[in-house]
């Protein structure tokens, strides 16, 4: 996962932690606008998240976060 979208996904995930607490779940669709401007780092987190490591569809961001960081 490149440096950009790493940081993107932290950023989120804080912001959706602080607002609705650490149960709160996201999506990879969280870290992006509801238009597709940049479809291959959509791809990247859709990989990432489905392939990589068959995540459902909606986790906890707090675990999300906790994986990023650790540079899973």
């Amino acid at each position: 996962m490149r440096d950009a979208l790493r940081q993107k996904v932290i950023e989120i995930c804080d912001k959706k932690i602080l607002a609705k607490g650490e149960t709160v779940g996201v999506s990879f669709y969280a870290f992006f606008a509801n238009k597709n401007d940049d479809p291959a780092l959509l791809m990247e987190a859709a990989t990432w998240w489905i392939q990589t490591h068959r995540l459902d569809h909606f986790e906890k961001a707090l675990k999300i976060k906790q994986m990023v960081m650790a540079g899973l």
